[in-house]
């Protein structure tokens, strides 16, 4: 296949994912990608209960115990500005060499580098492809992959890594972060605002809690050389009921950014009286824990494009994390560039897509089985 044929491809593939409405349900481009698989590969093609889209390939060398590869992606996105909607499919544009639309960038145009590089690929590997569903609401389609046995050796998930060490890049990251969110609740007991002394102040409680979140230490950790620091901060305070009423309880929302092994001690804040500490959401942070596999796929990006990749880190949480904790060896490599993902001018670079389609194949045909 030449450069043309590529472009032409992807270009086509892309338009088509893009088009179809995924922000509600997610039944119509699991659909379209299964279809695709089914008319264009000799693949065994799987979709499971939960939407999620699996594909296979025996290795070219037909040997039993060869080691899997997955190139990974979802087809779920966030609800498209009004202008990106219209008549029930998205609208999708093309210009100055990109295109335009809801899931463009994240993530659907991966997708579709991912899909064609499964279809074209000679492995040396067994090659899987995987479209889950519900990565936006917290990896609802990777935890019911991995729950029912997804366990490849190795996957390159493709979510955004282009233009993160230099502009016209796309680089590969080995670690990102996670997020666990938090909810502080401070009680105390109600009293009239005229004798504050006959009743506890539960937004005095909850500001002794703040203040400990404030003093904590941010986590850190390298992963081969990359330095990933964690955050942590207050987003959100709500408590009282009247002006003239001592509050008796007072809710603290907390969001914090996390690293492979290492978490910062929140539940210090419960050392405070009448203060609790509960987790709502904890997405788990990635690290690749393998550095020949990461310099495997930053050598097929390096043949792939011009420009010199390197090895990065990634501040946003991704399905990696989930196959990660799972005992999978990842890494992130695609075509979103910062600032693109969720957007009403949300788009990708055709180029970018391309250069994706060649990263994913020739790490395809290098990853040993």
């Amino acid at each position: 296949m030449d450069d043309m044929d590529d472009a032409t491809d992807v270009t086509t593939l892309t338009r088509e994912l893009v088009s179809i409405a995924s922000h509600e349900d997610e039944t119509a481009a699991g659909d379209a990608i299964e279809a695709w698989l089914r008319d264009h590969t000799d693949s065994e093609v799987t979709r499971d209960d939960t939407g999620n889209v699996i594909a296979r390939r025996e290795p070219t060398t037909g040997r039993d115990d060869a080691l899997s590869l997955a190139l990974v992606g979802h087809h779920d996105v966030v609800p498209p500005a009004p202008s990106q909607h219209e008549g029930g499919e998205y609208v999708v544009e093309q210009r100055d060499g990109r295109l335009y639309g809801r899931g463009a960038a994240d993530m659907k145009g991966a997708v579709a580098a991912s899909m064609l590089a499964f279809r074209d690929a000679d492995p040396s590997c067994e090659l899987v492809f995987a479209s889950f569903v519900g990565e936006e609401i917290g990896g609802t389609g990777a935890r019911a992959a991995i729950e029912a046995g997804f366990a490849p050796d190795y996957a390159i998930v493709a979510e955004g890594s282009t233009n993160y060490s230099k502009p016209g890049v796309t680089d590969v990251v080995v670690a990102h972060k996670g997020r666990r969110a938090s909810t502080v609740v401070a009680r105390g007991s109600a009293a009239h605002a005229s004798e504050p002394e006959a009743g506890v102040n539960a937004i005095y409680r909850a500001s002794d809690a703040i203040d400990v979140v404030r003093e904590l230490e941010f986590p850190e950790v390298e992963v081969f050389g990359e330095q990933l620091r964690g955050t942590v901060a207050v987003t959100g305070i709500d408590g009282g009921t009247a002006w003239n009423v001592i509050p008796d309880e007072c809710e603290v929302t907390v969001d914090e950014r996390t690293v492979p092994g290492v978490r910062a001690e929140l539940a210090r804040v419960e050392e405070i009286e009448g203060v609790e500490w509960t987790v709502d959401q904890d997405l788990p942070p990635m690290d690749c824990d393998d550095e020949n596999f990461a310099d495997t796929v930053l050598q097929a990006a390096r043949d792939a494009q011009d420009g010199e990749p390197e090895l990065v880190t990634k501040p946003h949480a991704t399905d990696a994390g989930w196959l990660t904790q799972a005992g999978t060896t990842c890494v992130v490599c695609g075509a979103s560039e910062p600032g693109e993902a969720h957007t009403k001018s949300e788009s990708v670079g055709i180029d970018v897509l391309e250069r994706c389609y060649r990263i994913y194949r020739n790490a395809a045909e290098s990853v040993s089985g």
